[in-house]
């Protein structure tokens, strides 16, 4: 279990890295779409690559922070019924759902849009619209944030199977940040 552990500390850490680097395409996304508001409407000035570079730069957030919110278990759970389950239970249903649907989904998804990233990039494919961009990083950003979904996955069964053996404390709360111990609000979770 400790080899185990060892592994999911370091999708941990690779996930932050990339989380903390990705999330400056943020205000990268809003200085590029004040800057093409701006040249629009000031200017009359106005191009398809700013437009489809905010696109590149969402999709960048959207998919290769994905492991980095589930790192943080910041992604949306409706706690209705979970709420009001023991603590053990609710993580029975994190390894079923992490096993039975998140793992197959994202392995999935990362092994179909593999294709589309390889034909993008052999063909060097163009968007259609004039002036726009090269379309294989956006496709690229697919099965890497699929990947980096996949090993937060794994790293976050490997702590919910050490926390069912009592090896570790509740992986989710209190949730470690930077070596301090903060408690981890989300709403509707048991405290």
């Amino acid at each position: 279990m400790k080899i185990l552990l060892a592994i999911s500390r370091a999708i941990d850490a690779i996930n932050e890295t990339v989380g903390r680097i990705v999330i400056w395409l943020v205000l990268a996304m809003v200085l590029v779409s004040s800057a093409n508001a701006i040249s629009r409407y000031l200017f009359n000035l106005s191009s398809n690559a700013w437009l489809e570079l905010q696109w590149y730069l969402f999709a960048a957030v959207f998919l290769l922070c994905a492991g980095y919110t589930l790192l943080h278990n910041d992604h949306i759970r409706i706690d209705v019924v979970a709420s009001r389950l023991s603590r053990r239970t609710q993580i029975l249903i994190d390894v079923f759902g992490t096993l039975f649907f998140l793992l197959p989904l994202s392995l999935c998804i990362m092994w179909l849009s593999w294709p589309a990233f390889v034909n993008a990039w052999t063909s060097g494919e163009i968007s259609s619209n004039a002036g726009g961009l090269i379309r294989w990083p956006a496709r690229l950003m697919i099965p890497i944030g699929f990947f980096l979904l996949s090993l937060q996955g794994i790293s976050e069964l490997i702590k919910r199977v050490a926390f069912l053996r009592r090896v570790i404390p509740d992986p989710v709360e209190p949730y470690v940040d930077g070596g301090l111990k903060t408690a981890h609000i989300d709403q509707g979770a048991p405290r």
